[in-house]
């Protein structure tokens, strides 16, 4: 009789919150049980993930245009992909892989996906039957084998066609508008108290990308609740949820619209939202997760130069709060252009600087599966390695040094979609 009145208790407070608990099992254990995340630091349960593939390459022979630091091996770098995803099952984390779900979603769904991205370009034939051409190039979408369809909503292809006397009477360019930033999972949603978002995201070649991440989502049974519109911008690196918080940042990918659009759908889930804004607008900083980075409830990371800004410095961040009365829908501004490195610590945060050397080599960008237990890119400083084991942080350094040149590195290639209730 006590288990099951200790049962009927743990379930009204599931059915009061809508959030799942930790709920004892038939034999009276604890069972962990997932929910959208309320902290960065709850221990991972589920995560999106995408090994990168051929569509990698046309990114890397220019860096520059395919938003990469450097050119990287492709083969090497999908290697490192799927070590992490390893190490990260290791832990006990389940992880869904892009491809995976891809190739169990319904066909109709793939090809209707498929059939948005392949272009058949006859601007250069004139006369030619537009009516025809379409009826040709639904023929062809509709014999693509499932494989083929997954390569052409990776690929994005054009096929820009000019008449000839030979052979069949057509010659074509091929051209591709490859999906080579999509193994950066963390930027196309972010997953909030309330639910999953989907992105709208700052570079027009990356905008694709939102409709592959959202029919992951919905195969997965995890229906996104808002879908940023217009000239809303925002992107996952700069949302990091903290326990009765929300941190969002605002700089060079995510803007007051995409921010203001959240507030009003009330899709934070916190009671209290807190901006941070990005005055420096660096590639190398372009979201949030770069230059700052949550641990524990009272242990996060900043890069030097930013922990160390002075009023008026570029890398002096500031940050607006805006709260609600709790079980209200409707934020208000409460206080704005407040120093964010003082607000944090009055919140109870410690700060492990992380110094210019290992900020170049990705250090801040880690994830953290659970209370004082991240995973960072491995050969940062002797320095760094010693800040962590004084607070009591369990590292496990992952071998991303290909991954990594294009931008970002074990929190950008993370979208967790489930973590811990109760942390």
């Amino acid at each position: 009789m006590k288990n099951v009145k200790t049962w009927l208790l743990a379930l009204a407070v599931l059915c009061s919150t809508g959030a799942w608990a930790q709920i004892p099992s038939s034999e009276g254990t604890m069972e962990t049980v997932m929910g959208m995340p309320r902290a960065e630091w709850s221990k991972a349960g589920e995560i999106l993930m995408h090994t990168p593939g051929e569509e990698l390459f046309n990114g890397v022979i220019h860096p520059s245009a395919g938003l990469f630091e450097d050119y990287f091996d492709v083969d090497q770098a999908a290697a490192e992909h799927r070590g992490y995803i390893e190490m990260l099952r290791k832990n006990g984390i389940r992880v869904h892989t892009v491809i995976d779900i891809l190739e169990e979603v319904g066909i109709d769904s793939l090809r209707a996906l498929a059939a948005k991205v392949l272009t058949y370009d006859i601007s250069s034939i004139a006369g030619e039957d537009a009516q025809a051409t379409e009826k040709y190039r639904q023929e062809v979408l509709g014999k693509m084998s499932r494989a083929d369809l997954i390569r052409c909503i990776l690929l994005q292809p054009t096929v820009k066609l000019a008449k000839t006397d030979n052979n069949t009477g057509y010659e074509a360019q091929y051209i591709q508008n490859p999906l080579m930033n999509l193994y950066f999972t963390r930027d196309q949603s972010i997953t909030t108290p309330r639910g999953h978002i989907i992105c709208s995201m700052n570079s027009s070649q990356r905008a694709p990308e939102t409709e592959i991440i959202s029919l992951c989502y919905e195969h997965l049974g995890l229906k996104p609740i808002l879908r940023i519109q217009g000239k809303g911008r925002l992107e996952g690196g700069d949302y990091i949820p903290a326990g009765t918080i929300s941190l969002i940042g605002c700089g060079m990918r995510t803007n007051d619209e995409g921010i203001k659009q959240m507030l009003e759908a009330d899709a934070f889930g916190h009671d209290t939202v807190v901006v941070v804004r990005d005055h420096k607008l660096w590639q190398m900083q372009m979201h949030l997760d770069t230059h700052f980075n949550i641990i524990d409830k009272d242990l996060c990371t900043m890069v030097s130069s930013r922990l160390n800004a002075k009023p008026g410095e570029p890398e002096f961040n500031t940050c607006d709060i805006w709260t609600r009365k709790p079980g209200t829908k409707r934020y208000k501004l409460w206080k704005k252009n407040l120093p964010f490195v003082p607000y944090m610590r009055g919140r109870g945060f410690k700060i492990i600087p992380i110094d210019y050397e290992d900020e170049m080599h990705y250090a801040n960008n880690f994830l953290t599966i659970g209370p004082r237990h991240i995973m960072a890119v491995g050969g940062q400083s002797e320095a760094l390695q010693e800040r962590f084991r004084e607070a009591g942080v369990t590292v496990e350094w992952i071998p991303l040094e290909s991954l990594i040149d294009g931008y970002g590195a074990a929190h950008c290639m993370t979208q967790v979609m489930k973590r811990e209730v109760g942390q």
